[in-house]
C-alpha cells in the first residue's frame, strides 16, 4: 500500500467531490430558475458561496503548497489557474447580477461560466490535484485540510477573484 492510499482523504478526492457538489448546485439552479425562482436563488447562493470558498482554499492553501514543492509560481500551472479564477469570478458576478434582479434569462452568462469552469476543473483534476497527492506528505495534507477549516467565512462570503 502506498502512502497516498493510506491517507484518510486525498486532495483529489476532497476537491473533485467539491467540484461535483458545486456542479449539482448549479445544475439545480439552472433547472429551477424558470419554475421556482426562490429555490433556484437559494441553490445559486450556495453555489456562489461554495465556489468562492473553493477558490480561496486553492489560492491560500493548495497553490502555495504546490509552489513550495515545485518552485513554480509565475509561469507554472498555478499562475494559469489564478488567471482562470479571475475569469470565473467575473462570469460568476455576471450571473449574480441577474439573480439579484430576479432575472432568469442568464443562459448566456451561465454558458460562459461553464465553459471556463469545465476547462479549469479538468486541469485541476488532471494535473494539480494528482501532483499534490504525489508531492505532499500525509501530515501536509492533514495540515492543509485543517487550515481550510480555519479560513474565516469573510474571506469568501462576498468576493470572488479579488483576493490574493
Amino acid at each position: 500500500m502506498t502512502a497516498t492510499e493510506t491517507k484518510v482523504q486525498t486532495v483529489m478526492n476532497k476537491f473533485a467531490a467539491d467540484h461535483d457538489r458545486l456542479d449539482a448546485l448549479f445544475a439545480e439552479f439552472r433547472r429551477l430558475k424558470r419554475i421556482d425562482y426562490p429555490k433556484a436563488k437559494e441553490n445559486f447562493k450556495q453555489f456562489k458561496f461554495g465556489l468562492q470558498r473553493h477558490i480561496v482554499w486553492e489560492e491560500q492553501i493548495l497553490f502555495p503548497a504546490f509552489e513550495r514543492h515545485t518552485g513554480m509560481r509565475d509561469m507554472g500551472p498555478t499562475a494559469v489557474m489564478r488567471a482562470e479564477h479571475r475569469q470565473i469570478g467575473e462570469r460568476l458576478e455576471a450571473i449574480h447580477e441577474k439573480v439579484r434582479g430576479a432575472d432568469p434569462d442568464s443562459d448566456r452568462e451561465e454558458e460562459a461560466l461553464l465553459q471556463v469552469l469545465s476547462q479549469h476543473n479538468q486541469k485541476e483534476e488532471g494535473v494539480l490535484y494528482p501532483a499534490l497527492d504525489r508531492l505532499l506528505e500525509e501530515g501536509e495534507v492533514v495540515a492543509a485540510f485543517e487550515a481550510m477549516e480555519r479560513v474565516p467565512e469573510e474571506a469568501y462570503a462576498t468576493c470572488c477573484g479579488k483576493h490574493g
